[in-house]
C-alpha cells in the first residue's frame, strides 16, 4: 500500500525550470558562458547549479575559482524572479490537500537549495500539506544520485514501495527508480492533479 508521496519542485509542482535557466544564464551571460537551450535540456536539465558549473569548467574550461561567485548570483536571480512569478496553483494546494486527507505523508526532494525551496513552498502556499522538504544541501549527494529519496523514505520510517515519487526529468527519474519506490513520470506541472496521483496510486495498490 502506498503511505507517502514524494514530489520534485521544479517542472511537478512549480514552473520554475525556465526560471532556473534564466537565473543561470544572467549570472553566466558576463563571462560569455551562457548554456544554450538544448544543451540545458540534454545535459544540465534538473541538476544542482554547483554541478552544471563542474560541467562547464570541465568542457568549456569555466574557471573554478568563479563557482561561488556565480552560484550566489543565480542564486539571488532565482529569489527574484520567483517573488514575481511564483503563484499558488489551486489544482496543485487541491491535489495536496486532498492526499493529505487520505492520510499520506507528504514530501517535496529538490536539486534546488534550501532557501530555494521553501521560499517557492510558501509562495505557492503548499508548506502546510508538506511533512518533510529535503535540498540538495540536505543529502552528500544530488539527483541522480537516489540518496535524497532514500533519505526521505527513511524518515517517514517506510519501505520504498510504500512511496510514490513524481518526476518529470531524466536525472530526477533515475534518482527515483534506483530509490526502490514507485514512480510517476510527468510532462507539465498540469498532469498534477489529485485525480491522477490518485489513479496511479489505486494501480498500485491494486497490484498488491
Amino acid at each position: 500500500m502506498i503511505r507517502a508521496v514524494l514530489f520534485d519542485m521544479d517542472g511537478v509542482l512549480i514552473d520554475a525550470k525556465d526560471w532556473h535557466y534564466e537565473a543561470l544564464n544572467r549570472a553566466l551571460d558576463p563571462f560569455g558562458m551562457a548554456i544554450g537551450r538544448d544543451a540545458h535540456l540534454a545535459t544540465y536539465d534538473g541538476l544542482p547549479t554547483r554541478k552544471k558549473l563542474e560541467i562547464l569548467s570541465k568542457t568549456k574550461g569555466f574557471p573554478v575559482r568563479l563557482h561561488s561567485f556565480v552560484n550566489e548570483l543565480k542564486q539571488s536571480y532565482t529569489v527574484e524572479l520567483a517573488y514575481s512569478l511564483c503563484k499558488p496553483n489551486f489544482a496543485h494546494q487541491r491535489a495536496l490537500s486532498r492526499l493529505k486527507a487520505d492520510r499520506l505523508k507528504l514530501a517535496v526532494c529538490s536539486n534546488s537549495v534550501r532557501a530555494s525551496v521553501e521560499l517557492m513552498m510558501r509562495l505557492a502556499h503548499l508548506e502546510q500539506y508538506l511533512d518533510l522538504v529535503l535540498s540538495n544541501e540536505d543529502v552528500a549527494k544530488a539527483k541522480p544520485d537516489p540518496e535524497m529519496y532514500r533519505v526521505a523514505i527513511d524518515r517517514f520510517g517506510l519501505a520504498p514501495e510504500e512511496c510514490l515519487i513524481l518526476e518529470d526529468n531524466d536525472h530526477g527519474v533515475a534518482a527515483a527508480r534506483d530509490s526502490g519506490a514507485h514512480v510517476m513520470i510527468v510532462g507539465t506541472t498540469s498532469e498534477v492533479t489529485y485525480e491522477s496521483v490518485a489513479e496511479r496510486i489505486a494501480s498500485i495498490n491494486a497490484r498488491g
